[in-house]
């Protein structure tokens, strides 16, 4: 899951993007509204969390170039403008929710999580499974069969990836935009190296493997 951060303020930048990460999640920053604007152009996010008071481009004004021109990612409104009259033009000019500054992360996670399945039209919510194994994605418990299986943040967002899309082969490029907040490096092996780790953990000690390569491809979810 991708997630783009507009916000000038450096510390609550850090702090967001910091704990978007920590919950899995991959991370644009962008500091200014034109910046971000380009970035919400050219890259498909599942979500955007989007300040008012920007240098170059307000928040409104972007908001609404968004939604012109038809890109429809769930986007929450975090603000220090906290009056009615500022939530219902926030609203009004499309975004999805509002959070208001100060704010607590747990609630800011919480409403991105929230936002995203809503926009996926998710009929189970909060879990995903595929053949015996099965992933919650608010506690972030995996389990196969009766076994529960411990996860780092990346291989847990991998793991999510590969389940979102069971049966369909994903490139290193797309892994690395979906998991990692960079740019595809040819040269480099973290998608292997990650993919190796996955593995260990949920296929190696059961006779039915789940993670395929498809070599000079990429990678599967399926139940052979």
């Amino acid at each position: 899951m991708r997630i783009l951060v507009v916000e000038d303020d450096k510390k609550i930048a850090s702090f967001v993007v910091s704990g978007l990460k920590q919950a899995g999640f991959a991370v644009d920053h962008s500091g200014d509204g034109e910046e971000a604007l380009a970035l919400a152009r050219s890259a498909p996010y599942d979500a955007a969390v989007l300040d008012l008071m920007l240098p170059k481009r307000d928040g409104l004004s972007l908001l609404q170039i968004l939604r012109r021109e038809g890109i429809r990612m769930p986007i929450i409104i975090l603000s220090a403008k906290a009056s009615l009259d500022d939530r219902i033009r926030g609203l009004q000019a499309g975004g999805d929710d509002y959070l208001t500054k100060p704010f607590a992360f747990s609630e800011l996670l919480a409403r991105v999580q929230a936002l995203i399945r809503r926009a996926s039209q998710s009929t189970e919510p909060t879990r995903l499974t595929f053949a015996d194994l099965t992933i919650d994605l608010l506690s972030r418990e995996v389990t196969r069969g009766t076994e529960r299986i411990e996860l780092q943040a990346r291989e847990f967002a991998l793991l999510e990836y590969l389940m979102r899309n069971p049966g369909r082969v994903v490139t290193k490029t797309m892994i690395l935009e979906h998991v990692w907040d960079y740019s595809f490096d040819p040269q480099t092996n973290v998608v292997d190296v990650l993919v190796h780790r996955l593995r260990s953990k949920i296929d190696k000690d059961f006779p039915v493997k789940l993670v395929h390569t498809l070599r000079g491809v990429g990678y599967v979810l399926k139940n052979p």
